[in-house]
C-alpha cells in the first residue's frame, strides 16, 4: 500500500514533529505500510486556502494513481475552509485513494458514499472554519478594547506589536508570536525556548499569556 501523509503548520517557526510522528505512526499501524511506502508531504504556511506546494504535489500524485491513501493528523491541517476540505476529499477519493484522519475519529472515506461519515465531515470542517473565524475576530477585539486601556497608551507594547501614536500595531513576526504562544499553552514547547525563538525574556512570555486575547488564544 502506498500512503501519503500530509503535515502543515501556519508559520515557519512551528514545529511539525508531532503531526509526523503521528501520520507516520498510523500510517504503519492501521494501514500495515512499510517506510518505503510512506512519502510524506509537508507544507509550512497558511491553512485557508490551498494554494500550498506540499499540497498541490499530494493531489498531482492522487491523480497520478499513485497513492492508495492519504492520512493526516486532523482536518484543521488539510483546510480551514469547509468549501476546500470538501472538495479536497472529493479529488482524493474520486482516484479510488481513502482519505483518514488521525484525531478526529472518523471512518475512512472512500470511493464509495457514505452519507453520516459525509455528514460528520462537514460538521467538523464547519466547526473547524468557525473557530478559525472567532479566532480572527477575538484577536481584533482584544486589540481595540486593550487601545481603550490607558496601560496600553503609555506602556510598552505587548510581545509582537508596536505602537503607532499610541495604537497598538502588530509587528512582522506577529504570526510567529502567536504560534509559539500556542505551543507553549500547548505544552510543546517550553517557555525558555519560546523566549529564544523570540529574542526575548522567560518573563515576556509570561506576560505574553497572560494576555492571550490578543493573540486569539
Amino acid at each position: 500500500m502506498q500512503v501519503g501523509c500530509y503535515v502543515r503548520v501556519s508559520t515557519t517557526g512551528q514545529n511539525l514533529d508531532r503531526q509526523l510522528s503521528s501520520t507516520a505512526d498510523y500510517a504503519q499501524d492501521e494501514l500495515g505500510a512499510g517506510l518505503q511506502d510512506i512519502e510524506t508531504y509537508r507544507d509550512k504556511s497558511t491553512g485557508t486556502n490551498t494554494d500550498r506546494s506540499g499540497y498541490q504535489d499530494l493531489m498531482d500524485d492522487v491523480e497520478a494513481n499513485g497513492l492508495d491513501a492519504v492520512v493526516v493528523h486532523d482536518i484543521t491541517r488539510l483546510a480551514r475552509s469547509l468549501q476546500d476540505l470538501d472538495r479536497t476529499v472529493e479529488r482524493v477519493t474520486s482516484h479510488n485513494t481513502e482519505i483518514h484522519f488521525v484525531r478526529d475519529n472518523l471512518p475512512p472515506f472512500m470511493g464509495e458514499d457514505d452519507p453520516m461519515a459525509r455528514l460528520m465531515l462537514q460538521m467538523l470542517g464547519a466547526f473547524a472554519e468557525w473557530e478559525a473565524r472567532v479566532k480572527q475576530m477575538n484577536t481584533r477585539e482584544g486589540i481595540a478594547a486593550r487601545q481603550e486601556n490607558e496601560d496600553y497608551h503609555h506602556g510598552p507594547a505587548p510581545l509582537g506589536f508596536s505602537k503607532d501614536d499610541g495604537r497598538l500595531v502588530e509587528n512582522e513576526d506577529y504570526h510567529d508570536v502567536v504560534a509559539a504562544l500556542d505551543m507553549v499553552q500547548k505544552e510543546e514547547l517550553s517557555k525558555r525556548k519560546a523566549a529564544e525563538r523570540l529574542d526575548c525574556a522567560r518573563s515576556t512570555i509570561g506576560r505574553a499569556l497572560e494576555r492571550t486575547e490578543l493573540y486569539g488564544l
